[in-house]
């Protein structure tokens, strides 16, 4: 089908619905119609392995799902079925169900280095509550989080650092202090500069590239140089990067460290984990004052948690990383061969680690474009490729992905006739795409 084809009339009337009762349109900014090209955003009706339908009927070879958080596939059958045995069994108790030691036993095992484990249900929560359990423990008020990674929590101690940072006092804004990513020395010369007030070092262990050689390994000496809590955040590389996660395949062990997305393929649940000296200040059996870690209602309901061990068992017994590396592979190399062969390799870019591909699209001058990425996503939807990124799920198999090339290739014969012409308008058919973190709607 062609774009003119794909009008989507009941997921345009769906999302006039959302708008009217949900700030945005939607519960994830990252999934709102404005990350789409106008009126092409699918709302979704069921999903099933790699693929999902919209509410017109359409199916798609999807990629990102749920943000990264379904790893296996919507509906893998050994998740349904781990929760199916919860669901006549009680959800939530007033003490803690026997689930909640198994599902730490099972995490600490596939996490070995971590000694604790608090399991929450989303990774904004785990994340500030490593950087409270870090200020608590330092007795210093400071945050240095890592400049050149996207997201960190919804709290006000780093959406205070992005452009949409209205309604957070600027006296919040003062505590946290940024570094960049892979540079020792600038790292180093922060904490010089506030020498006793840094409580911790918070960044993504590695994102589209591995670390520089040493690097992780001379953030964990800055960190116990300067006294300050070293935190990594592995919501993404958790389980993708190997199934103990980026400080398993790197050897480097954090003082604390949060997991969500894959950890729950799709149910809601994320963890806090780390030394259990430290980790312990937020329990009962220490003298010193409590730390109010993490205590939330639905933190431990059972159904996420068994989804939780059902998706480490997966992991483990059937080398699912393996997996994803595998089909990452594939298809960064047929999307890279496609590119190349309708002349635009420069343009349409495939970047980082195989189990979490993402795209560029770049205009003449080789400036990020976010009209051409608009002209991209237009042609992948139009042939049944939903694409935010290319991050696999090991639900694909290779037909999908040798479908998705095939697509890839119609759609970069589109950008290299926009190229030509010096201007994708023509191509768009109404507003660009715009980025998430943005001043004004």
């Amino acid at each position: 089908m062609d774009t003119e084809e794909l009008t989507l009339p009941l997921s345009r009337r769906a999302n006039e619905r959302l708008h009217a009762m949900i700030p945005g349109g939607a519960h994830t900014y990252a999934k709102g119609d404005d990350q789409y090209p106008d009126n092409l955003a699918p709302v979704i009706s069921h999903g099933s392995g790699a693929h999902v339908w919209d509410v017109d009927g359409n199916r798609y070879i999807e990629y990102g799902s749920g943000l990264r958080s379904v790893s296996l596939g919507h509906a893998h059958p050994r998740v349904v079925e781990a929760v199916r045995r919860e669901l006549d069994r009680g959800s939530n108790f007033v003490r803690p169900s026997i689930l909640e030691v198994e599902a730490a036993e099972r995490f600490l095992a596939t996490v070995p280095t971590a000694d604790m484990v608090k399991f929450a249900k989303n990774g904004s929560d785990a994340t500030t509550a490593a950087v409270r359990l870090a200020r608590a423990a330092t007795g210093r008020t400071r945050v240095a989080l890592c400049a050149d990674h996207p997201f960190f929590s919804v709290d006000d101690w780093f959406i205070g650092t992005t452009p949409m940072s209205a309604g957070i006092p600027a006296a919040t804004n003062e505590l946290t202090l940024t570094f960049p990513y892979g540079d020792l020395a600038a790292t180093e010369e922060l904490l010089a500069r506030y020498p006793d007030d840094i409580a911790c070092l918070v960044l993504e262990p590695a994102t589209h590239s591995d670390p520089p050689p040493g690097y992780l390994a001379g953030l964990r000496e800055l960190a116990d140089r300067y006294g300050c809590v070293l935190v990594f955040d592995e919501m993404i590389t958790g389980f993708r990067w190997s199934e103990a996660g980026a400080q398993g395949l790197y050897g480097v062990v954090p003082d604390l460290s949060t997991f969500g997305k894959a950890l729950g393929n799709g149910f809601a649940v994320s963890a806090l984990a780390g030394r259990r000296e430290l980790m312990e200040l937020g329990g009962l059996r220490h003298s010193g004052d409590r730390v109010f870690l993490l205590s939330t209602t639905h933190g431990a309901e059972t159904h996420s948690l068994a989804a939780a061990m059902a998706v480490l068992t997966t992991y483990v017994e059937e080398g699912v990383t393996a997996r994803l590396h595998a089909l990452g592979e594939r298809l960064a190399a047929g999307v890279r061969e496609a590119a190349a062969t309708m002349g635009v390799g420069d343009h349409v870019v495939v970047r980082g680690r195989a189990s979490n591909l993402v795209f560029a699209t770049l205009d003449e001058k080789g400036q990020p474009s976010q009209e051409y990425r608009t002209l991209f996503l237009r042609r992948l939807l139009a042939g049944g490729v939903l694409a935010p990124s290319f991050v696999v799920s090991s639900a694909l198999d290779d037909a999908d992905i040798d479908r998705t090339v095939d697509v890839v290739a119609e759609a970069c014969a589109v950008y290299r006739k926009a190229l030509d012409a010096g201007d994708p308008t023509p191509w768009l058919a109404g507003r660009p795409v715009k980025p998430v973190f943005r001043r004004s709607a």
